[in-house]
């Protein structure tokens, strides 16, 4: 690697390209193409973008000898101690000398910009795994569980020089756990994390000399944040680093897996002692997510002092799970690449008086935290985030659709028009889909929330030099809509402002009255889906996605749908303003439930054959 060849390699946003101004969008796909120009120069083929995060982002490539590498690159944009932190954690994770720790191959710095190159874990990681597959089933839950286990292990044991320095992995959690599902084999990646322990398991400080328990380095923590969806009460609270960090993300992740989930905050309501799991590793979850510090670090050791035992243990040969989802969902025939973005109305009715004081959170200086928790979903119970998270999964499928949920005294109510785009991926989806409603029927309180997913590849962007221009679409510019399987017609039903019914105040875009006209004609034809126009000084975007019910009615809601666009240079202002249009023909309801019914695995496999 030469300082020629490498030296734009940095991508400043990792916005999805297709919500990217065109200028934007241009600077981001001539830089993916630089990269992989580069790489290929440097004799690596099948060059791929694989991930992509607050910090950097990472290709892979294959060498002339068939090896492959993964080249980790900081982003320039950041402030320079973040950056730096590439360079520490390729000093962490190349002191680890373990299988299911990639191999650091070599780090650079080529001016301002670090590269991290390192072995490729095999396979796919887990969070798109348990995103293919649904909850994962318990044989295979226990070959992670227990090849983890021994991960944690060898981080407590590390020695340097002689010297016990214990190392806290700090990010565990589905996507940073390579597995092949053919090999059995497991991998734990990215140790941006990673720092040495502070404290052992017993609380006892780790320091090889009396200077070192005089330093400052021990009255305040040296972990980072970590994946707030995630990590535990400790890591979060900003308690001194110790490998007890780790035994809370592997004991999140764990449950995560098991209950098709994307964070640990559902542990209340859809608790590990629900999810048909062997009784013991049930019990062992519960008290390591649970609320009691001294349960949490009993339960820990219970677990790695006992894991050896699990991998002895025998299960039936696993049936499928012919649950039907708790809402109807719409299974397309064809695969569609989709790109789904899920927005959601105002989450102020789910925010709660309880809630970290900001005190308690004045160490963290992390831009992880920033933009996954404190303006997010700070302020919110636990039960809540859980919900918000489960909303926030279902957009990671091809699905387009829409939501309203609407909480009252004797339960919840329930319209949706759900669509996937890939068949293969519908018990996962629908596993998901009851995930969310099961939370949502652990929320006090009456309000509403409503949430829709469109296809980013969709969203069309008319742009403008300067604010005091009007938008201009372009001539050949048009709304897309698809016609569903069968025509239906249907009496007229309800359109609604897509934030709330009537005025909402986050709703800061006003919309003319003659496109607003157009949008309400929209209602006299049988369809479902959504319009969202949000509008920044020089870019405007309009997100959609439609299905024709009653196909009678072709041409009058294309004509509809040309007068939306013809009218788009009356828009005036800055904000974002939508309508979401639902069926309204099969209203479910749920009564209130504060938590899902005990459900072991069966001490006897054979019950289950």
């Amino acid at each position: 690697m030469n300082e020629l060849a490498l030296k734009h390699f940095y991508i400043p946003d990792d916005q999805s390209v297709y919500l990217l101004s065109h200028k934007d969008a241009k600077k981001l796909k001539d830089w993916f193409s630089l990269c992989e120009r580069q790489l290929k120069k440097l004799g690596y083929n099948e060059v791929e973008l694989i991930g992509k995060g607050a910090f950097g982002f990472a290709f892979a490539g294959v060498s002339a000898l068939g090896e492959e590498k993964v080249f980790k690159f900081s982003k320039v944009t950041l402030p320079q101690h973040i950056q730096d932190r590439l360079e520490e954690e390729a000093y962490m994770q190349g002191l680890l000398k373990h299988e299911n720790i990639p191999k650091v191959i070599a780090f650079q710095k080529i001016k301002r910009q670090s590269i991290l190159a390192m072995q490729r874990a095999p396979g796919i990681d887990l969070e798109q795994y348990s995103l293919r597959h649904g909850p994962i089933k318990v044989p295979l839950l226990m070959t992670i569980l227990t090849k983890l286990c021994d991960v944690l292990m060898a981080l407590r044991e590390f020695k340097q020089q002689g010297l016990a320095k214990i190392i806290v992995h700090g990010d565990i959690k589905p996507s940073n756990l390579v597995f092949d599902e053919t090999s059995q084999f497991l991998m734990l990646i990215d140790w941006g994390s990673s720092v040495f322990a502070q404290m052992d398991q017993h609380g006892h400080a780790v320091a090889n000399n009396v200077m070192d328990l005089m330093s400052g380095d021990m009255q305040q923590t040296n972990a980072r944040l970590g994946d707030v969806y995630f990590i535990g009460d400790d890591q979060l609270n900003g308690k001194l680093s110790s490998p007890r960090f780790d035994e809370q993300g592997l004991a999140s992740t764990i449950y995560a897996l098991a209950s098709g989930q994307s964070s640990r905050y559902g542990r209340y309501v859809i608790k590990p002692s629900s999810l048909g799991l062997p009784q013991a590793l049930a019990e062992c979850l519960e008290a390591m997510m649970g609320d009691d510090p001294k349960l949490r670090n009993q339960a820990g050791d219970y677990l790695l002092s006992n894991y050896h035992h699990w991998r002895n243990m025998v299960f039936a040969k696993t049936h499928f799970d012919n649950s039907i989802c708790l809402l109807p969902t719409w299974i397309s025939k064809e695969v569609k690449d989709i790109e789904t973005v899920v927005y959601s109305s105002r989450k102020s009715f789910l925010r709660s008086q309880e809630g970290f004081d900001n005190e308690q959170l004045h160490y963290i200086n992390d831009a992880q935290f920033d933009r996954y928790y404190k303006n997010y979903l700070h302020g919110m119970g636990e039960t809540e985030k859980a919900f918000i998270s489960s909303v926030s999964r279902l957009g990671k499928y091809p699905v387009v659709g829409g939501l309203a949920i609407k909480w009252q005294d004797e339960g919840i109510y329930v319209d949706s028009s759900l669509k996937l785009y890939d068949p293969s991926m519908q018990y996962s989806f629908d596993r998901s889909v009851d995930n969310m409603i099961n939370l949502a029927r652990a929320i006090d309180g009456a309000g509403i929330f409503k949430s829709c997913m469109f296809n980013a590849k969709n969203t069309l962007h008319i742009e403008r030099k300067s604010k005091n221009e009007t938008f201009q679409p372009n001539k050949n510019m048009k709304i897309p809509y698809e016609l569903s399987k069968v025509s239906i017609v249907e009496d007229e039903s309800r359109m609604h402002s897509y934030f709330e019914d009537g005025e909402d105040p986050d709703e800061l875009l006003k919309l003319p009255q003659p496109l607003l006209d157009n949008i309400h004609a929209l209602n006299k034809i049988h369809h479902t889906g959504c319009i969202i126009f949000e509008a920044l000084p020089k870019h405007l975007k309009v997100h959609s996605y439609y299905t024709l019910l009653d196909h009678n009615q072709a041409q009058a809601f294309a004509d509809i749908l040309n007068n939306i666009i013809a009218l788009i240079p009356l828009i005036d202002g800055i904000g974002i303003s939508g309508f979401m249009k639902l069926p309204y023909k099969d209203t479910r309801f749920f009564e209130k439930q504060r938590e899902l019914p005990t459900k072991f695995y069966p001490r006897n496999p054979r019950a289950l054959s």
